[in-house]
């Protein structure tokens, strides 16, 4: 199968069907329906003289000859990403599926602020959320997610990036927490003095807070580790724990579930919060324009 031979937006369905495996998640990503993505399927088997995926008891898997295909068909879409993606210039008309990974504060802080006037501008457009994993640069890269928002230091070398607001960290605990008074910053021995609850980045089991520590990270009892804070409440509620986050967050957080906050010690240093894209999408109108109304209005939300 050559690209000169089958329509592009028969390929671009073929791009997508070998990175999820799925006609129900294809269909999703390019917001068609899925016995639109199971006639393509069906064409494409038919092309190719390949069944592309088959059912396993793990669930669908893609064939020898589908694996061959992964690199050279996505190194085909990203070449050609601009006819698949004409320029957006006007959002009201745009019908896309965006996903956007990032973690339950980014939910919170960027993605929650924006989904009103974005929904109010682009009617058809979509949002997925998707979470961290360690290969969500090379998924950014292969165009499997358009947007990254994150707290990560990001390698400018393989992505680029816009900053999106800087936060400091603070305490959230019970209430009647001995740690709850006074509003002044907590000291190291005291923070260090009492358990706390850990929030680690999806399957990188990066957590924020150790990564600030630096080497002094390991004075800090950890007495659970949690990958969303929003499940942290009852853990905090009844026991001595503490939890440290960014303080928009912890701010929300202690004011929904009647929780006391306190500023995290100094040495805990303050959160770039920023997003990243590829260079695939750089001149992509439509992401351009999403990830500009993204950062307009997380920032009046602030």
């Amino acid at each position: 199968m050559y690209p000169g031979h089958v329509d592009l937006n028969l390929l671009a369905t073929l791009a997508v069907l070998l990175q999820t495996k799925s006609v129900t998640g294809t269909a999703r990503r390019l917001g068609l329906s899925q016995p639109t993505v199971s006639r393509s399927l069906a064409e494409l088997r038919r092309i190719l003289n390949d069944p592309l995926l088959i059912r396993t008891s793990a669930g669908m898997q893609r064939t020898s000859r589908a694996d061959d295909m992964v690199e050279p068909v996505q190194r085909w879409l990203t070449s050609t990403s601009a006819l698949l993606n004409p320029p957006c210039q006007e959002p009201e008309r745009l019908d896309r599926c965006f996903r956007i990974a990032c973690t339950d504060y980014g939910v919170l802080t960027v993605i929650a602020p924006a989904l009103a006037p974005i929904t109010a501008a682009a009617p058809q457009v979509t949002i997925d959320i998707v979470p961290f994993s360690a290969d969500m640069t090379q998924k950014l890269a292969s165009g499997e997610i358009d947007l990254i928002v994150s707290g990560l230091k990001p390698d400018h070398a393989v992505v680029h990036s816009r900053s999106l607001f800087v936060d400091s960290y603070s305490c959230v605990m019970r209430g009647d927490h001995p740690l709850a008074e006074p509003e002044t910053p907590l000291l190291l021995d005291a923070f260090f003095a009492w358990p706390h609850i850990g929030i680690v980045v999806s399957d990188l089991a990066v957590d924020g807070v150790e990564v600030r520590l630096g080497t002094r990270s390991v004075e800090r009892r950890v007495t659970a580790r949690l990958p969303y804070f929003h499940a942290a409440p009852a853990l905090i509620a009844e026991s001595d724990m503490i939890m440290t986050l960014p303080t928009r967050a912890a701010t929300r957080f202690a004011k929904s579930y009647g929780l006391a906050t306190r500023p995290a010690p100094v040495e805990i240093d303050c959160l770039d919060y920023r997003l990243l894209w590829h260079e695939r999408s750089a001149r992509d109108q439509a992401t351009i324009w999403l990830a500009e109304t993204l950062a307009r209005e997380c920032a009046s939300a602030g």
